[in-house]
């Protein structure tokens, strides 16, 4: 059993009065996580995917709660964000049924953080969980281990059923990249046009590292940019993709409203693009390191409960830094992201003179260690 990061944080957060919310895409180990965490334990195991589930958690009362949960002292509700109302059942559950501790797990968080935020304002501890991480997979088998696997999870990604079973890694990954958009997305009534959905995912997935113009995507694929921005917004509220903005300090040439959009995991958008080639075959392996470094980063900083802005720097004249941090007190760090060892990176004299003091790193597969773990 490969241990996570989340375990520790979330059991020091059982019975404090609270309910405790953990998000994630569909299939990053979300309930494991908490069926392991409550192994040995007496719970209550309810689930939004059942119909009758949902008809019971839907518009009740304090005391039809008290007769569903009867003796349990933990009641656990996976894809919570299916039940109607479940952000008020979650409050009446906190208010009124004090002895009981309610954890909710969500894939959707345009569909559960919408549905709780207003009804648990003050009752509720919120966790993300992302598929496995460079971190969590050292602390199971080494990082020397983990490290000559970097090649391999660059093109298969670390979603939890990827990594325990890669004689069948391929046909799992497309089947999952599938769930994903067909599941959470394209049965949402937002998504009239799921053709349109289908071309934007690979669009986005062939833009990896690249700044993206809506307008341009729009044309590329038949839509308005309306459609896009919305299209967008849904793919990051299910956790497919993330945008990362471009830092904007009104220095002179600074691009204002730059976007760059990232996948939460290599495999999935390896998926979308039917492109399982080996990383020494492939024409994109820049790309691909630049993705996994910024979504592993993401994860170590957000398990290390580090307060932290990312965005990306350019110029008009097509100056550029992959990464900027901006940590709690305003400082910087600059980072660039090399897959080549040996490569030669010079940060732009335009960056350094208008930021001075900012830390800077180039991280490549010799020193990466530094960086995620």
């Amino acid at each position: 059993m490969i241990k996570r990061n989340l375990e520790t944080q979330v059991n020091e957060r059982l019975f404090k009065g609270k309910a405790i919310l953990i998000f994630g895409p569909r299939q990053c180990g979300k309930s494991t996580l908490v069926e392991t965490m409550l192994d040995g334990m007496d719970y209550l195991h309810l689930t939004g995917d059942a119909a009758d589930v949902r008809e019971l958690l839907s518009n009740t009362n304090a005391d039809s709660l008290k007769t569903i949960i009867g003796r349990y002292k933990i009641l656990f509700i996976d894809e919570a964000q299916r039940i109607e109302n479940i952000g008020l059942t979650l409050k009446l559950i906190t208010d009124q049924i004090k002895e009981v501790q309610v954890i909710a797990t969500g894939s959707s968080a345009f569909e559960l953080s919408d549905k709780v935020n207003e009804p648990l304002t003050g009752r509720k501890y919120e966790f993300m969980l992302y598929p496995l991480s460079f971190g969590e997979m050292v602390n199971h088998h080494g990082f020397l281990t983990e490290k000559r696997l970097i090649d391999h999870r660059l093109i298969y990604g670390y979603y939890p059923e990827i990594v325990t079973n890669q004689a069948d890694e391929k046909e799992l990954i497309k089947l999952l990249a599938g769930s994903y958009l067909y599941k959470d997305l394209l049965m949402l009534e937002q998504v009239k046009k799921p053709v349109l959905l289908e071309k934007l995912l690979k669009a986005l997935a062939l833009q990896v590292g690249s700044e993206v113009s809506y307008n341009e995507l729009a044309q590329m694929i038949g839509a308005n940019k309306q459609t896009i921005e919305k299209y967008i917004d849904l793919l990051e509220k299910a956790f497919v993709i993330f945008v990362l903005p471009a830092l904007n300090r009104n220095v002179r040439n600074e691009i204002k409203k730059g976007k760059k959009v990232y996948f939460y995991d290599c495999g999935i958008r390896n998926a979308i693009i039917n492109n399982f080639n080996a990383i020494g075959d492939r024409t994109d392996a820049g790309a691909l390191w630049e993705n996994f470094l910024i979504a592993e980063r993401m994860k170590f900083l957000r398990y290390s409960k580090l307060d932290t802005q990312q965005y990306f720097w350019r110029t008009t004249q097509q100056q550029e830094i992959d990464l900027i941090e901006e940590h709690e007190g305003g400082a910087l760090k600059a980072f660039e992201f090399k897959w080549r060892v040996n490569a030669k990176v010079r940060f732009p004299q335009t960056f350094t003179t208008n930021y001075p003091g900012t830390e800077t790193a180039v991280i490549s597969p010799a020193n990466l260690e530094r960086f995620i773990f």
